[in-house]
């Protein structure tokens, strides 16, 4: 089943020429020529993307995608123009258009924008899908700008056969990342296999990896297959690759490169065609100054770098994610869904979790399970995630005693941003305007802070 594009533009060449270009790379095609005709079409034959015109008579392309958003949420479209400005590409995003693309059209940016946004609303339906599944899944819900630019490179990159190295703080999901690249690659129908490097003995993590033969060791009564072997043609998962012992490095950087290993006591050498997924919470670039771990393997691993971003960074997907997990607890225990009151949101959005999505997660379980009435109150958080609260209502005093300048200028925008965040209930854009200041100059001060 081929996906379906529509195409709504009041210039009947161009209408022609895209369509017949897209029916010759295999997509079925239909059009409309203003904004009217387009929604119904929408109703009716539900397309998976729109490429839409902005100057068109009626409803203009804005407005008309201010509607297929409102009604369709799910559909991607991509906006094009022949009067494109930083305005218009501003308020098409704010709209959720997935790209902008200026006339004249080129079709190589057409067709790699409208891949790009067909495997985004993959990404969008596996992430729908895996919440039904598991509560970890939530570790990339959001609607944050590191969350956004996180999903849209995981589309862009997935459908490739690219290796990646994935980054992250521990409880960020960084495994949740690696099995979407691998629900959304060419390799889905094969093997994905997941090795916790950390978890492994070092004296057993070659047979595990390359398997061995029977007799190769005492206690090796009969022939087992390695997770290599076992993952051919398919995907294999590195957890925790910067724990892995040097000695180790060595012999699965060989396999690596050559892609070809044996097993453990046996002789005959084996082909393997395997897509690797790498991840790490180490800075991989300080361990290999520390002779900790081989740079030869970190470049043969980085080819696509992927950071997770913490709960820090995305302070703005807090009460989104609490609300997801007061669902998911609710219908676990087969209860009444409970509320949180907005002071002890307050508390949780100033908390640093330095367990990241995983921790709040535990932390809204353990609420749920303890808390006795129908609203989760203030009194009701531990007084562990009340520190960083009061440290930040603590009086003047507390900055003139830092003697550094820069310091003392740092804690107090920390404790400044946190605070504003919390009272918008961690909406940047509300806390830019609020305080006075531009979204991305906002954004850029978050990431500064490490908030």
């Amino acid at each position: 089943m081929f996906p379906t594009i529509l195409i709504v533009d009041d210039e009947p060449s161009i209408v022609q020429s895209m369509k017949g270009l897209l029916l010759d790379e295999g997509f079925d095609v239909l059009t409309a020529s203003n904004g009217y005709e387009a929604l119904q079409m929408i109703d009716n034959e539900s397309p998976d993307l729109v490429l839409l015109d902005i100057w068109m008579p009626g409803i203009d392309g804005l407005e008309t995608l201010k509607e297929i958003k409102s009604n369709n949420p799910f559909v991607q479209v991509i906006i094009i123009t022949g009067h494109g400005n930083v305005e218009t590409a501003v308020k098409a995003t704010k709209l959720g258009a997935f790209d902008l693309i200026e006339k004249p059209l080129s079709f190589d940016k057409v067709t790699v924008a409208i891949n790009n946004a067909l495997n985004f609303r993959r990404l969008e339906e596996e992430n729908r899908y895996l919440r039904k599944k598991t509560l970890e899944k939530h570790s990339i819900d959001g609607h944050s700008q590191p969350i956004l630019a996180l999903k849209s490179k995981l589309a862009a990159v997935a459908p490739k056969d690219s290796w990646v190295l994935i980054y992250g703080e521990n409880g960020t999901g960084k495994e949740l990342v690696a099995r979407t690249i691998y629900q959304l690659s060419a390799r889905v129908d094969k093997p994905f296999v997941d090795v916790n490097c950390a978890a492994i003995p070092d004296e057993l993590i070659e047979s595990d990896l390359f398997g061995h033969e029977k007799g190769a060791f005492p206690g090796a009564a009969a022939k087992k297959r390695g997770t290599f072997e076992i993952a051919n043609e398919g995907t294999i998962f590195l957890d925790e690759i910067g724990d892995m012992s040097i000695k180790t490095q060595a012999k699965i950087l060989r396999v690596l490169q050559e892609q070809k290993f044996q097993r453990v006591g046996g002789g005959r050498v084996l082909s393997v065609d395997v897509r690797v997924i790498a991840a790490t919470n180490k800075n991989l670039r300080n361990e290999i100054n520390k002779g900790r771990f081989r740079e030869d393997l970190y470049h043969r691993l980085n080819v696509v770098p992927i950071e997770v971003p913490c709960l820090r960074q995305r302070v703005e997907d807090i009460p989104l994610l609490v609300d997801l997990f007061l669902d998911e607890c609710a219908r676990q225990n087969g209860e009444k869904r409970k509320s949180i009151a907005t002071e002890a949101l307050a508390l949780l959005l100033r908390y640093p979790w330095p367990g990241n999505v995983r921790e709040l997660k535990n932390l809204i379980e353990h609420l749920v399970i303890l808390v006795p009435g129908k609203t989760i109150k203030p009194d009701d958080i531990p007084m562990s995630y009340h520190t960083n609260t009061i440290a930040a209502s603590m009086p003047v005093e507390k900055y003139l005693a830092i003697e550094d300048y820069k310091n003392a200028k740092k804690a107090f925008e920390k404790a400044y941003i946190r605070n504003k965040l919390a009272d918008n209930n961690g909406n940047v854009t509300r806390t830019a305007m609020k305080i006075g200041v531009g979204r991305s100059y906002l954004h850029k001060k978050l990431k500064q802070l490490e908030l």
